[in-house]
């Protein structure tokens, strides 16, 4: 989904910056699924493996306690 103020290139430059790596996939493998205003699939997808979700606010607090 959108998220309120991010591009997706900002947000996936901020996870890069920070350590992280970026998929297009939900997987047993992701650590975090960074949730925009309208989930869809992978919101599902990332609830039936227990995957943490967060959105903006979240991630952007994560992103600054870093």
């Amino acid at each position: 989904g959108t998220l309120p103020s991010l591009t997706r290139q900002q947000a996936e430059s901020l996870i890069l910056a920070n350590g992280g790596m970026v998929s297009s996939v939900v997987s047993r493998k992701t650590s975090y699924l960074l949730q925009g205003e309208q989930p869809g699939s992978k919101a599902r997808k990332a609830a039936q493996l227990g995957i943490p979700v967060m959105d903006e606010e979240q991630f952007l607090a994560y992103i600054n306690n870093q």
